[in-house]
């Protein structure tokens, strides 16, 4: 057979493979695919294809990549004659709809198969005379309910239901279902003086969503009086805001909701009855195996265009990628691709491989026996059997001609820190976030490479075929270099982490591709890094015969303040139970959940003697402690008496909790590995729990006798304002609920004695000091500002709280955030603050001066409220003298509102930009140059 004939064949019979909504959608075949299928080249592929179209055998599918269906197939589909020749276009559906905007639901996976009935149900939802019908999406955590609301949405403008402006709000009841009438406030808007802390009139959800849809996320939580206002919404489509007596409103708005539970269970029966239309979506497990691999295939799609590289998946590991999904659904499967091909990458770039190559070797233990879990059903073992053959994926946008440049060594510092600022930007995060991400990024990427190596024989041999002996000794000296600098003790993760980016860099200046200039520079060049990377530049200069660019030196700083210094692993978890396999399954679950190193399970069967069992034990916690002691998980009290001996003996120390199960271990493990604490703060914090239903009961039973109290001049309302700050502040800092009280100015002395009669007073906060000076007092002031908030966080220390290390400072964005919660209808307020704080940090460097906190809320604030009034054409008019304000201001300004335009396509008038010149003026003046 010729090679157009076999070519001509392979997409004839892959043509007929596919499902309809695959052709519709998205379906078809790439060259690269064809190459790597029939092991041809690609050049010749792309050859015999241009024939093939032009000999009208083919259709060709343009965007990118380019992929192609066989035309006779494809008419034997439909029972449709294409009279049309070398036909080339978009998609399927001009050829078969031409002039038709295609259905939104045809971008679902299954809505011709196990979606259908879910389908026809949201499409009649949508179109149901007069407003349509409301409705409630019921599944599991990761079946996409959000998506399909979303779809059934776009389904409403595409029928002309809905206007294309029409509104679509998403509200998460879980976020106030501890508050209820902050909630209603929320959904139905208040009037003035509803409640305290209520200054002016606020727009709910439900008149925001007049003339679209309102999705209700976790519609369980809702409290029963907030379901019952909803469902007299629903009966009626009148409605009362918070604080009025009569329901004398009215609003168009079709409710979606969704929910993870049984409805009968969780919510009142009198708003169940009145959503006409439930529509439950599937489990993964329930789709057909086509479409799981149609969804596996999407996903690594995604992956392919991440890391811009084609992905080839053997078959076997096609099943246990989707063998191993057991609880999470598509939510799981996508992270557990994300994992496989993060280390198919790493091996693509060890290897200098072109392609990502995934196969079953490569596969963690619990994803690999996704295999086997598939296997436990012979019928569907056989369909996946059928279809499930080898993949190869092509990155969207990729040239399938061209070949990859010659890849950077597995830690490329360029491409963590290159690839992942336009993303963090266009999601509107601020400077501090992003600085954190990187530098957290880095470190995170660092352990997972020297992970590879480490503990291993010849570990100096494997990095050395990567780097030059040169490379690595030059590493070995910076490393010496830093420790002596910085004063701190560096791991070798630092020496094969800066080895392998001097490599890197010096393979970019060899071959003249050095960009020059970092995409991101989130380096202060006072810090101590930044002084230190100075240095090695000029080491390298002087070892190597080069001139090192100055953007260079940002690299070499943040993978100084990335890289830990070398420090004592995690507090080690052993689980002791009973049985053959009890506590095995209670470790394997929590390694599945948390893939945590620090722990291990001793089985105890029945016949073995306690003496035994304390002789494996021991070994135990030799092998497992890293120098912070070891915490013991037992389902016996019997077992608590082995902890003297154990400590006698081994001379480590350890700490036993009795009753072991699954919740406790998950928040032992959470508690040593993610939050990095001590062995006692573990064992004072679980010695009392009893699982996650209890949780919220226990932490508050710790911290009983602890309390907070605000005071503040206006009145016990603005107290209370300020006890919902602190109460957030303490918990972003804990992720523990702390009683705070809040008092007025004439009763402070009081409540503060009648509470330390039976409690302790950890603080007082606001704008007036206690008699009592023994009581620490932080000033309201200082609460906005970074000085404060230390304050309150070594007082937390002070107290024994777990606190969380982190350098970022919790109060300004809440501060700024919450206000625009507040005030603004049309912005939202979680995107914005992004580009606002981009704008704050842009003046301030064009003004070479440092706001105070307060200036900056104030800045951000103000400027989001001309933002909001250019949305809707109504700027101030500045009425000043323009020719009074400061020139060098306005330069800066009219530099900083660039941001605007570039980030969120909003322009400010020239007047809003006087009144925020004349705001700056005076701060200006007294700032420092």
């Amino acid at each position: 057979m010729k090679r157009v004939e076999r070519i001509l064949e392979y997409i004839a019979e892959n043509t007929r493979k596919l499902a309809e909504e695959h052709l519709l959608y998205d379906g078809g075949i790439t060259a690269a695919e064809i190459a790597v299928h029939q092991n041809m080249l690609r050049n010749n592929v792309s050859k015999e294809l241009s024939d093939l179209l032009r000999a009208d055998h083919i259709i060709k599918i343009k965007g990118r990549p380019v992929k192609f269906l066989h035309k006779q197939t494809i008419e034997d589909f439909f029972r449709i004659q294409l009279k049309e020749k070398q036909i080339e276009v978009g998609s399927l559906d001009e050829i078969l709809r031409p002039g038709e905007q295609v259905d939104p639901f045809h971008s679902l996976i299954g809505f011709k198969d196990s979606m259908r009935n879910q389908v026809e149900q949201g499409k009649a939802a949508i179109l149901y005379p007069p407003r349509g019908l409301h409705t409630l999406i019921v599944g599991q955590t990761g079946v996409g309910k959000t998506l399909f609301a979303r779809l059934m949405y776009n389904y409403g403008k595409h029928m002309k239901r809905f206007s294309e402006d029409s509104p679509f709000i998403v509200f998460n009841c879980a976020d106030y279902y501890n508050n209820p009438q902050l909630l209603i406030s929320h959904i139905f808007g208040h009037v003035k003086g509803a409640f305290t802390g209520a200054d002016s009139e606020k727009k709910g959800l439900v008149e925001k969503a007049d003339g679209g849809i309102l999705f209700l996320d976790e519609i369980h939580r809702l409290p029963p009086e907030g379901q019952e206002m909803i469902f007299y919404f629903m009966d009626t489509h009148t409605y009362n805001k918070l604080g009025e007596s009569e329901r004398n409103r009215s609003a168009n708005v079709l409710l979606v909701a969704a929910t993870t539970e049984d409805p009968g269970s969780s919510m009142l029966k009198t708003f169940i009855r009145r959503i006409p239309i439930t529509i439950n979506i599937p489990p993964l497990q329930e789709r057909t195996p086509a479409e799981q691999l149609q969804i596996l295939k999407h996903l690594l799609e995604s992956e392919a265009l991440r890391v811009n590289k084609p992905i080839k998946v053997e078959s076997e590991v096609v099943k246990a990628l989707i063998g191993s999904v057991t609880y999470g659904n598509i939510g799981q499967l996508k992270s557990n691709i994300q994992l496989v091909c993060a280390k198919g990458f790493l091996n693509s770039i060890r290897e200098n491989r072109d392609e990502i190559i995934l196969d079953f070797k490569l596969l963690p233990g619990n994803i690999r026996e996704g295999l086997f879990n598939l296997g436990k059903n012979r019928r569907e073992i056989e369909e996946f059997g059928a279809i499930a053959s080898q993949l190869y994926i092509t990155p969207e946008g990729s040239h399938a001609t061209e070949e990859e440049d010659v890849l950077e060594p597995p830690f490329n510092l360029y491409k963590l820190i290159e690839d992942k600022i336009s993303l963090l930007k266009d999601e509107g995060l601020d400077d501090s976030y992003i600085n954190r991400f990187i530098t957290t990024d880095v470190n995170i990427h660092i352990k997972s490479f020297y992970n590879r190596f480490y503990n291993l024989k010849g570990s100096r041999e494997r990095i050395l075929k990567i780097v030059d002996n040169e490379v690595l000794e030059f590493a070995e000296e910076v490393k010496l270099l830093v420790e002596e600098e910085l004063d701190r003790k560096c791991s070798e993760r630092f020496v094969y982490a800066f080895s392998l980016h001097l490599s890197a860099f010096l393979k970019r200046i060899r071959e003249k591709k050095y960009g020059g200039k970092p995409v991101y520079d989130p380096v202060n060049q006072n810090d101590e890094e930044y002084r230190v990377a100075l240095t090695i530049k000029d080491m390298i200069e002087a070892r190597f015969g080069i001139d090192v660019p100055g953007a260079e030196i940002t690299y070499v700083a943040i993978l100084l303040k990335s890289v830990e210094e070398e420090r004592q692993g995690n507090v080690g978890i052993i689980v002791a139970a009973h049985g053959n396999s009890t506590a095995s399954s209670i470790v394997g679950v929590v390694d599945s959940l948390l893939g945590s190193s620090n722990i291990c399970a001793v089985d105890m069967p029945l016949d073995v003697s306690p003496r035994e069992i304390l002789e494996i034990i021991i070994d135990k916690v030799k092998s497992i402690d890293s120098g912070r002691g070891v915490l013991m998980l037992v389902d016996m009290g019997s077992l608590l008496s082995f902890e003297a001996t154990i400590m006698e003996r081994v001379g480590i120390k350890v700490k036993t909790i009795d009753m072991v199960s699954t919740p406790l271990t998950l928040e032992a493990v959470r508690k040593a590995s993610i939050l990095d604490m001590e062995l006692e703060d573990i064992y004072r914090s679980l010695k009392d729990f009893r699982g996650y239903n209890n949780m919220e009961a226990s932490v508050n039973a710790i911290l009983d006798n602890k309390v907070i109290v605000t005071v503040c001049s206006s009145g016990k309302g603005a107290a209370i304002k300020v006890k919902e700050f602190v109460e957030k502040i303490v918990y972003d800092l804990t992720e523990k609920k702390m009683t705070v009280i809040p008092a007025k100015i004439k009763e402070l002395d009081k409540v503060v004695k009648e509470l330390q009669a039976k409690q302790s007073v950890l603080a007082v906060i606001g704008v007036k000091r206690p008699s009592d000076r023994g009581v620490p007092f932080i000033p309201l002031e200082q609460l906005i500002d970074a000085s404060g908030e230390e304050l309150l966080r070594e007082l937390l220390l002070h107290n024994e709280f777990p606190v969380a290390q982190t350098n970022e400072s919790v109060v300004i964005k809440d501060l700024c955030e919450d206000s625009l919660k507040e005030f603004l209808t049309y912005l939202n307020p979680h995107k914005i603050l992004g580009t606002l704080m981009r704008f704050v940090q842009e003046l301030e460097r064009e003004l070479q001066t440092d706001f105070e906190y307060a200036m900056k809320v104030q800045i951000a604030i103000h400027t989001a409220h001309a933002l909001e009034r250019m949305v809707i054409h109504d700027g101030l008019v500045y009425r000043g003298e323009t020719e009074m304000l400061d020139s060098h201001i306005m330069d800066a300004v009219n530099r900083a509102c660039g941001i605007f335009a570039s980030g969120i396509n909003l322009t400010l008038s020239d007047d809003e930009k006087y009144y925020i010149c004349e705001m700056l003026g005076d701060v200006y003046k007294m700032a420092p140059l």
